[in-house]
């Protein structure tokens, strides 16, 4: 799962939806571009709701990857 930052997110709720995700056992990793913060999610995302992820302030985009068959 990727979730796109809107430009105006500010640390804080970068911080809340990162602590979220760790809470609930997923790794994450943060690509930080000139314009975009992209948080990539690491494990089993299927037990998260996409509309969830796209509540929390600051998200722009929850983008869920397919599993391979």
């Amino acid at each position: 799962m990727l979730i796109v930052m809107r430009k105006t997110a500010d640390e804080g709720a970068q911080d809340t939806i990162k602590a979220y995700l760790i809470d609930r056992g997923f790794d994450i990793h943060q690509s930080t571009g000139a314009n975009r913060v992209i948080i990539g999610v690491i494990g089993d995302t299927e037990s998260i709701p996409e509309a969830e992820i796209a509540a929390f302030p600051g998200v722009l985009q929850v983008v869920r990857i397919a599993k391979e068959e």
